[in-house]
């Protein structure tokens, strides 16, 4: 089968590790696996396979013609028999089919990351391009059952998503803080990701726990809420507690040098962080949105969003019981390689695009 995955950016976002992780995990499973980013490479551009065929087509602007013109020449050479789209790539995948005489099948995924809030999602533009989807695939239930609701295609698959473990990188920078005593959030600087909420949770801990130390690992954006994330570092003085990371291509390492592992979402819709820490042995403590209580079941710990005294509670546990730390990293840790294993997926993903 010839798949051509398109993604809008190579940032180290959930959507984009996906794109990258099936492109690769497809390749290696022996189908003609090939890659499009439509208007920026970023740091995971270094993560997809060489066997994987690649094109950038640099769009600019809504249309894009340029791009798309080198698009449509890409999909005829390669003979690409289905097009993978993920989130805000749908609009450039159904202009290729509007301009291609021989059209490949279309599936769209849908990471939306705010699926705790979908009555505020956009829906006129999106409703109109599901008209040309093959198949929706939704990373939890509640993007399914909305996908039902609101969009034209019928078909509509829940998926969970996967990730991959990256055991052998070394740091590129040391970490500060004490070893065997850092917490990590893999999470862009985005509202949704709440990291607000987790600081004011941290401050509590810095009063019991001051040798512990948090690791914020993710893009800022140097917007408004990235400042006020660093005033609130600054007004609750933990500026020798808290560290920000940015976007880092050793997040594998990153991981392997931390000890409890937190998500303090409002909304979610399947964190491929939270995956990640799983396959790397981490104990974790999340907040009840999205698919992430599924997905941690009772091998973490889970706690309703937006609420700092739950949150640094819940994290204190684990920092007061090793044992319970490490009983929960071993069984989140199986648990994750057993039902979100890349074999598992790929098989289930070749299953929907033969369906199309």
């Amino acid at each position: 089968m010839k798949v051509l995955q398109i993604i809008d950016s190579l940032d180290a976002g959930g959507a984009e590790r996906m794109a990258v992780n099936i492109a690769n995990e497809l390749q290696a499973a022996g189908h003609e696996s090939h890659l499009c980013v439509t208007r920026k490479e970023g740091l995971l551009k270094t993560a997809i396979s060489k066997e994987v065929g690649y094109i950038f087509i640099e769009k600019k602007g809504k249309l894009g013609w340029v791009a798309l013109s080198k698009l449509k020449r890409y999909i005829k050479e390669h003979q690409i028999e289905l097009v993978h789209a993920h989130s805000t790539s749908a609009f450039t995948a159904v202009m290729i089919l509007l301009l291609l005489r021989n059209k490949p099948k279309l599936i769209w995924h849908d990471h939306y990351g705010k699926a705790n809030q979908l009555e505020a999602r956009p829906l006129k533009v999106l409703r109109f391009l599901s008209g040309y989807f093959n198949q929706v695939i939704s990373v939890n239930k509640l993007l399914k059952a909305w996908a039902l609701k609101e969009l034209k295609c019928e078909s509509v698959t829940y998926l969970e998503n996967f990730a991959t473990a990256t055991f052998n990188q070394e740091l590129q920078t040391p970490l500060a803080g004490r070893e065997n005593k850092r917490i990590v959030c893999l999470a862009n600087l985005r509202e949704q990701k709440d990291h607000l909420n987790l600081l004011k949770a941290f401050e509590v801990l810095k009063k019991e726990c001051p040798e512990w130390s948090l690791h914020l690992c993710g893009q800022d954006f140097n917007d408004d809420y990235s400042l006020r994330i660093k005033q609130a570092i600054e007004q609750r003085d933990l500026k020798d507690h808290v560290f920000l990371l940015g976007s880092r291509a050793d997040v594998g390492a990153v991981l392997n040098t931390c000890d409890i592992a937190v998500l303090s979402s409002r909304s979610e819709g399947l964190p491929v962080a939270l995956l990640e820490y799983g396959l790397h042995h981490l104990p974790v403590v999340v907040t009840d949105v999205g698919a992430c209580k599924e997905v941690v079941a009772d091998y973490g710990i889970v706690v309703e969003s937006e609420n700092a005294q739950l949150l640094s509670a819940a994290i204190l546990k684990l920092i007061d019981n090793k044992i319970q730390r490490e009983d929960y990293a071993t069984k989140f840790h199986n648990h994750v390689m057993d039902q979100y294993g890349s074999k598992r997926y790929i098989n289930k993903l070749v299953s929907i695009y033969q369906s199309a």
